[in-house]
């Protein structure tokens, strides 16, 4: 997958000219590059691109929702609450005024990637799963997310990281549901629950 071509042929689409879009892919790849990232990086987008062209048919608004795929974890910082807000202020900010995009819709499904709740917006419903589809993985690359995860947070001592990290996994099995679509319930959803509490047992 060359993610610089899928990005570039949407920036075309959408109105941008060759040289923004050049300069806006070196400043989204400068951001998903940092040091600091070590799962919230390019091969993330990857995932959730593959994703994407699987189910592309079953969105209304197949541009906003890649648009905000590459935008939607941005802004990244482990020590900060407000990534996907600040993301998705820039993502708005990157467009074109005369955009043919639903700017709306780019803020909210950024917005709604904290949450991962239950959206009424169905494409958004979308965007969430595919963030989530690593919860479903075999438990040897699920493990290496969650190492992967534990070095963003490195800042954090494990007696602060640990509970802390315990309560957010508890949060989606408390939910009815961890999937927002059919699909991925039907796909995933079980296997995503034997992750999360084979990964509390460690933490607890």
């Amino acid at each position: 997958m060359n993610l610089k071509e899928i990005y570039s042929d949407l920036l075309s689409n959408i109105g941008f000219s060759a040289d923004e879009i050049q300069q806006n892919w070196l400043d989204l790849e400068k951001a998903y590059s940092k040091k600091s990232r070590h799962y919230h990086n390019l091969t993330h987008l990857k995932e959730m691109i593959a994703s994407f062209e699987t189910y592309r048919d079953k969105l209304q608004n197949p541009n906003e929702i890649l648009f905000s795929i590459f935008y939607h974890d941005f802004v990244y910082s482990a020590s900060k609450k407000d990534n996907e807000l600040k993301s998705a202020e820039y993502a708005l900010a990157v467009l074109p005024e005369n955009s043919n995009l639903n700017k709306q819709l780019v803020f909210d499904a950024i917005c709604a990637t904290q949450q991962h709740q239950q959206n009424e917006t169905e494409d958004i419903n979308w965007l969430i799963d595919f963030d989530l589809k690593i919860l479903a993985k075999d438990w040897e690359d699920y493990k290496i997310y969650f190492e992967q995860i534990r070095k963003e947070y490195r800042i954090y001592p494990d007696f602060l990281y640990k509970p802390g990290r315990a309560k957010a996994l508890k949060h989606f099995l408390e939910n009815e549901f961890i999937f927002q679509t059919e699909e991925f319930r039907n796909l995933y959803e079980e296997k995503a629950r034997a992750n999360i509490e084979k990964e509390i047992s460690f933490l607890i």
